[in-house]
């Protein structure tokens, strides 16, 4: 995960931050959602997908059930670390230029291949 800076993500740069004592920045309200998968959630589904049939030739998505506004993901990093702070500024115009709003993904196709399956499911966050 890239924590040099928010080029590709930014949840690397904000788990620096706040591990580093530095102000986190949001932009805009902050109401954008997300979703997140645990890493190991991800191998478990891609393993499911290489040995499942009917995976041959889909695209499939993985999300969770209930996605986080970046607002509510900084306040909680910051009480998981028990330190931190947040500033919320307006978008640069550059920042807004490419900023995807909300995102969290449909995973409604995953979950069948997952059904009675002993590997952790596909939709899992």
């Amino acid at each position: 995960m890239r924590v040099a800076d928010a080029r590709q993500t930014f949840l690397g740069l904000w788990l620096r931050q706040v591990l580093e004592g530095e102000m986190i920045t949001i932009y805009g309200d902050g109401l954008q959602k997300r979703d997140l998968n645990f890493v190991d959630d991800v191998v478990d589904a891609l393993l499911l997908a290489a040995v499942s049939p009917e995976a041959i030739g889909g695209i499939y998505n993985l999300g969770a059930t209930d996605p986080i506004t970046l607002l509510n993901l900084a306040q909680l990093l910051i009480r998981l670390n028990g330190s931190g702070a947040f500033r919320h500024v307006p978008f640069p115009p550059e920042r807004k230029a490419i900023d995807i709003g909300d995102y969290y993904a449909d995973y409604s196709k995953s979950r069948p291949l997952s059904a009675g399956s002993p590997v952790s499911p596909l939709s899992t966050a």
